[in-house]
Formats: structure tokens, sequence, C-alpha cells
């Protein structure tokens, strides 16, 4: 999910009550529900390796093991010697509760991220294999809705001095668990739709659809191409025919050339549904690999430069003089 997502996780569970535990708590929880994101800084080192590399080392369950604890020192380092040292009649933050805190808000944010079309891999640094929730879209103006208003009102109700002013923002939480809960049976009852139309061996994916909770749309591999279509959960429930075809290009030799070079490999180790498209100019072509998840984005594609196969032409006896 974004970070404005992310960020109201962790403003709604403050809201809630927690902030209330322990000095910096409200601290913790932002910074805890964001903190797996410091994997960004691989793009660094190109789009390509910021690929390879996000969602994997800062969101698996090591990750998860050892985050709370660094960011519980963190924030008890600055307690201690920034925080207390301008106002020493402050009230120190409490290590047991920012440990809580901290684990808390880390764990939030691979739990999101697994419930998008990106997914996440759950089991580095053991295991490179990506899992997918297929439940949100990545930029949910539904959920920025719950939890912003929850937060909203429930800091208007402090500061006005009402009785009960966690309410709004427990009342945003749990309906935001609960659209979570109905998208992923919506998401689930769109599989069993759209693979009542497609060959029993055929891998697919039912995707959420911005802003439409009651859409879903589909990719599925059939070979060698892909095809797209729609599913409508409500108020009439049905599969649209195929919408889109798409050849993988997958064949061509200068797409074979590209798979196998690093960026390809890098590339392809994190793609679902790759697709080739080769453009041939003179002796080099430029094979751009993309993913069917998010067509037409630059930011999810590599464009690889390969030399074209020589092609031969072995004279026949005809044409010996």
């Amino acid at each position: 999910m974004d970070n404005l997502c992310h960020t109201l996780v962790g403003a709604a569970l403050g809201e809630a009550g927690l902030k209330r535990t322990t000095p910096l708590a409200m601290a913790t929880l932002l910074i805890g529900a964001n903190l797996a994101d410091v994997d960004a800084a691989s793009y660094a080192w190109g789009p390509v390796t910021a690929l390879s590399f996000r969602r994997g080392w800062t969101h698996g369950v090591l990750a998860m093991a050892v985050a709370p604890i660094v960011l519980t020192g963190a924030v008890l380092a600055w307690d201690r010697l920034v925080r207390r040292r301008r106002n020493p009649a402050a009230q120190p933050a409490l290590p047991r509760w920012l440990l809580v805190l901290a684990a808390l808000a880390v764990w939030t944010h691979p739990l999101l991220d697994f419930l998008n079309t990106y997914g996440v891999r759950w089991l580095t640094p053991f295991s490179d294999r990506w899992h997918y929730g297929d439940t949100l879209f990545i930029l949910d103006p539904w959920v920025w809705l719950m939890l912003g208003a929850g937060v909203w009102l429930t800091r208007r109700r402090a500061r006005h001095g009402r009785p009960g002013a966690p309410g709004p923002a427990r009342v945003g939480l749990a309906a935001s668990v609960v659209y979570v809960a109905l998208m992923g049976a919506g998401t689930l009852a769109g599989r069993g739709m759209a693979a009542a139309t497609l060959p029993s061996a055929a891998p697919f994916m039912v995707e959420p659809v911005p802003v439409l909770p009651f859409m879903r749309r589909v990719v599925a591999d059939l070979g060698d191409r892909y095809e797209r279509s729609t599913v409508l959960l409500f108020p009439r429930p049905g599969v649209t025919p195929a919408m889109e075809v798409v050849d993988k290009g997958r064949a061509l030799p200068e797409a074979l050339t590209a798979a196998q070079s690093p960026d390809g490999r890098a590339f392809l180790r994190w793609a679902r549904f790759p697709v080739f498209r080769v453009e041939r100019h003179g002796p080099l072509a430029v094979v751009t690999i993309g993913d069917e998840r998010y067509p037409d984005q630059d930011w999810a594609s590599v464009s690889i430069r390969v030399a074209q196969p020589v092609s031969l032409h072995l004279p026949t006896r005809a044409e010996h003089p």
C-alpha cells in the first residue's frame, strides 16, 4: 500500500487510545508503520535493482523480528539523549510499551502490502517466493476516507474536551477491517466466477479496480498469450468475454536473449505476468519486458538492448556457379 495508508493506520492506532500508553507512543506508531519502506533506498542503484530488492528483506519474517527491537532502541535513545535532556522533568518512555507498539506498527506494514497485487516475500531471506493477496488496489481512497475521518474526528473531539474521544478512530479501524474482509470475499468470489470460464490449468489473477469495489479485472495466462476480462460482482454478477488479448512475445530470439541478461533475470524474479516487446533498429534490438499487472507503466518495465540474431543464407545447389 502507499505510505499515506500506512501513516493513517499508525495514526488511527494511536488516536484509538494507544498514544496514551507511554510518552513517544504516537511517534513509535507512525515510524513503525512506515519503517519497512526503508528499502526504497534501493532505487539509488536503479529501478531494476529496486524491483528485485523491495518488499523482501525489510518485509520478511526476519525483519519483522528484528525491526521492532531496533525501533524501540532508537526511540529510547532519543528519549534519553534528546527529549529528557531538553526537559529533565519529562516522564520517561516505557520500554515494554514501546516494544509492543513498535511490533504492532511494524507488523501492520507487510500485512497491508500483502493485500495488493504487488505482493511481499514473507520468507526472505530463506525464500524468494512472492505472495499476493489481490484484495486491495495499491491506492485505496475508501481506506483513506475511513481511517482519515476517524483520526480527524477523534482529534476534533479531543480538542473540544468531549467524552469518548477515541471512538471515531476505533470505528474507522473497525470499518477498515470489515471493508478489507469484504474485498477479500469479493476477490474469492471473482476467482470462482473467472475460473469457470478458463481452462482448468490456466494460471490467472483477479485484481481489484480503483474506487470500484464491485468490479475485478482478470489476467489469464493461456500459454502463448494473456487474456484480460472483467468480473462484475454486483448488481448483475458475471464475467465479460476477453476484452484484450496480449501476445507474450517470449518466443522471439531477442526476447530469449534479453531474458538471460542480468537485468532480465532480475526483472523476471519480480514479474508475475511478463510480456516482451521487441523494437528492431538495424543490428540492435530493444526488448522491453513489462508485467501485465501494470500495463503501460514505465516503472514496471525494463528495456534491454540486444544484438539481433544473424540470419545466415546458405546457397542452394542451383545457386552455385
